[in-house]
């Protein structure tokens, strides 16, 4: 669908500084995952420009005051990929980057899955995987009653979309017109045990979205300024009701053994491949 509302082009140095921090963040879940020695590794990779957009540019919040009433919420609905989601909001400031030493060690404060209760800035617990946008929405509705115009991102897997809760929520707000609400797709084509054509195809993802009510945008989800452009486009567009973004990726983005590789949805690297990766992610991302 064509979107009137219009977007202004971010500075080549803004763009350079987003950048930077992608490269920073894929580092650091390379030295997260090898450190504790678990950690979906290919996922966490696919998602950081996502996140990076999000919570360097698109959304309204304060780390220093998570739980701000009108700040705007984030789900990771595919919650295994915690490990790109904690290096972002170290990165953003919401606890310090030493945290990350203790990834998913008991009574840390970064379990394997999101935790709401442990961990500043995050808004949802998750990983059972397919409840992330039915969570949206409620989110949604209890703004909409409090008198409170916030936005809700919510971050599913392409693996994940294959649930069928991801259905009913999305033909529930799609019905009801749920202003506010705006789906990513982390769109890498790769699930756990092979890739996800193969497995179950979700194609066409742009036309079953638009059957159920919604909005569709699409972006290279590894190009940072058409990500957050396109962002910037789902906001305007959520106002009268929920929008889609499907966001094209690549499983393991950035490091070349990693890309497109099953293998590497949730394993950690030995120290040969940590070493390796770092200097890829150093010299090209």
């Amino acid at each position: 669908m064509s979107c009137c509302c219009e977007t202004k082009k971010l500075p080549d140095d803004e763009i350079q500084e987003l950048k930077q921090t992608c490269r920073c963040v894929r580092k650091m879940i390379i030295n997260t995952i090898f450190d504790a020695q678990c950690g979906h590794t290919g996922g966490s990779l696919s998602e950081v420009e996502i996140l990076v957009a999000l919570y360097f540019h698109a959304m309204n919040i304060d780390p220093s005051d998570p739980d701000m009433a009108d700040r705007d919420r984030f789900i990771l609905s595919k919650g295994h990929s915690s490990p790109g989601y904690y290096c972002t909001l170290a990165n953003r400031g919401y606890f310090h980057a030493d945290k990350l030493a203790d990834f998913d060690a008991i009574d840390s404060m970064l379990q394997g899955h999101p935790c709401m209760i442990k961990t500043p800035g995050v808004d949802m617990s998750t990983g059972s995987l397919g409840q992330g946008l039915s969570t949206g929405i409620g989110m949604r509705l209890g703004g909409a009653r409090r008198g409170e115009d916030f936005s809700v991102f919510v971050l599913v897997g392409d693996g994940e979309m294959q649930e069928g809760q991801n259905w009913e929520a999305i033909m529930y707000a799609g019905a009801k017109k749920t202003a506010g609400l705006i789906g990513i797709v982390d769109y890498n084509k790769v699930q756990l045990t092979g890739t996800t054509p193969e497995i179950l195809s979700l194609d066409p993802l742009d036309e079953k979205f638009k059957a159920f009510g919604w909005d569709v945008l699409e972006c290279d989800g590894h190009d940072i300024a058409d990500v957050v452009e396109t962002m910037e486009k789902a906001k305007c567009l959520a106002k009268s009701g929920p929008v889609a973004i499907i966001a094209h990726t690549v499983k393991g983005k950035g490091v070349s053994f990693m890309e497109g590789k099953f293998q590497w949805h949730g394993k950690a690297p030995n120290e040969e491949e940590k070493v390796r990766a770092l200097a890829e992610i150093d010299s090209c991302c």
